[in-house]
């Protein structure tokens, strides 16, 4: 099984023996190779078209090369393929079910699994005992029963946590059950580290061009509303008082500006520090300067913060209702046309998500919505029960359309039955979900993490993997299986 070589050195499962597989562990994780070095060493693999149909020479292993290295990136990228969280989910909880309650089909423990312990010379009292007939006893395991919102800075606990798990359940669980399965659990909190944090699904994606003014529109966004970025923002807007002292007296005219300009004065004042050798600017701040590429993912549908969304347009063909959100935000509140001092406030915002994107800062991801908001003067009010009611119809500013995906909260329409005009607002809470369809509530579920129990430290040779308390099974001698070993 090998999921020893994942713990720290210094960890004491290295040297315990037969509590795994009767030898202690000196070999280390194996190493995380680059696209690059996966490349040269499929440079020998000969690749063979057609069905069935398998080269002579193949050795290693390595049986082909992927079509998608014809790509120039696909290399250079940190995931080449993404692992399915819900195939390794489903998968794993069926083999851990099956074992415990030995469901039959299901179950990763039977005498073939018990023959394997046999052949490894392990668990001794588990050994299948052959009696008169064709009846086979399988003494009972210990591990036989009788009868999710991922902190990112929690993610390292994580990945020790799944590890040690792995490590204990590899002391009692036969070896048939580790499948590669259920080891691809390893790998899953290294996975989100490259992926990004909270994403949690996505579907129907394809890489888009879009026009300029629109990617700078949501570049803007991005820029005003990343902590790291706010004392560059306070420092353009001095500049720019100082730069229009008269002009800079009305705050409109002011944000207009500053919305207009910020963005390339930016990427100079970075640009400008860079060239600077003793400079402290972050990896991040440096990025979002460099602007987003021009090429961005484009999604159907999206699952973040327990919600899954899908756009406007992927409803219309549908059922079911994903698109609505609502959003929390501050904005400029003027009393009228010609106030020259207008107020901040925070208001709540109702709309529908016309475009998912991800956009892509070279060394991190940021998803994005692009919504058709509802205008708040007019379209948007509360009835003498409490209810609120929006006018889909009347559209807001269509210069400020973008929000984080992080930021919004799913909300559904339901048309008035008094006035066709306005729907009602209705709330929901994050949920489960599998692609969309709603399957539990988890606002009060606790955090996986809660620290796993003290294990033991020496190499126990008397851990009890036979109960007691239970009838064994008794299985029928199948002699038409190709699996079946002879018993020694």
């Amino acid at each position: 099984m090998g999921h020893r070589r994942f713990l720290p050195q210094a960890h004491h499962f290295h040297k315990q023996k037969k509590a795994f597989n009767g030898e202690a562990e000196h070999v280390s994780a194996p190493k995380l190779l680059s696209g690059a070095e996966v490349l040269d060493s499929l440079s020998s693999v000969e690749v063979v078209l057609g069905k069935g149909r398998q080269p002579s020479n193949t050795k290693g292993v390595w049986k082909k090369r992927s079509i998608f290295f014809d790509l120039l990136y696909w290399k250079d990228l940190l995931v080449r393929h993404n692992l399915d969280v819900m195939h390794i989910e489903k998968n794993v909880c069926e083999s851990l079910i099956g074992t415990l309650l030995n469901i039959p089909g299901k179950t990763k423990d039977g005498e073939n699994a018990r023959l394997d312990m046999v052949a490894m010379g392990i668990r001794e009292s588990l050994k299948p005992v052959s009696e008169e007939g064709k009846m086979t006893f399988l003494p009972v395991a210990c591990y036989t029963l009788s009868s999710k919102i991922i902190d990112p800075s929690k993610l390292q606990q994580l990945q020790d946590e799944v590890v040690v798990t792995l490590c204990l359940l590899e002391k009692y669980f036969p070896p048939a059950f580790f499948d590669v399965m259920v080891h691809l659990t390893v790998h899953l909190p290294k996975e989100i580290k490259f992926c990004g944090p909270r994403i949690e699904s996505r579907s129907g994606f394809k890489v888009i061009p879009t026009d300029y003014k629109t990617l700078c529109e949501a570049h803007y966004y991005v820029l005003q509303n990343t902590t790291v970025v706010d004392p560059y923002i306070c420092e353009h807007l001095s500049f720019v008082r100082t730069l229009y002292p008269t002009k800079a007296k009305n705050e409109k005219w002011l944000q207009a500006e500053h919305k207009r300009s910020f963005s390339s004065w930016f990427k100079k004042k970075i640009e400008t520090e860079l060239a600077r050798p003793e400079n402290k600017i972050s990896q991040q701040i440096r990025w979002l300067a460099h602007e987003p590429k021009r090429e961005v993912l484009r999604y159907s549908g999206y699952g973040i913060g327990g919600y899954y969304y899908n756009t406007s347009d992927h409803d219309s063909r549908n059922t079911t209702q994903n698109s609505g959100v609502m959003v929390e935000a501050e904005s400029l509140h003027m009393s009228t046309a010609k106030d020259k001092n207008p107020i901040y406030a925070n208001m709540l915002y109702y709309g529908v998500i016309e475009d998912i994107w991800e956009l892509h800062y070279t060394q991190f991801k940021i998803p994005v919505f692009r919504c058709k908001w509802v205008d708040n003067k007019g379209g948007v009010k509360v009835d003498e029960n409490g209810f609120t009611l929006v006018d889909l119809n009347k559209e807001g500013d269509p210069n400020d359309q973008f929000i984080f995906a992080s930021q919004a909260k799913q909300v559904f329409y339901v048309n008035d039955p008094n006035d066709g005009r306005w729907s009602i607002v209705l709330t929901t809470k994050p949920k489960l979900y599998d692609r969309g369809d709603v399957c539990d509530n988890i606002e009060e579920t606790p955090s996986f993490s809660r620290g796993l129990p003290e294990s033991d430290d020496i190499d126990n040779e008397d851990v009890a993997y036979v109960r007691e308390d239970c009838e064994g099974i008794y299985v029928e001698e199948d002699t038409t299986s190709r699996k079946k070993r002879k018993m020694t």
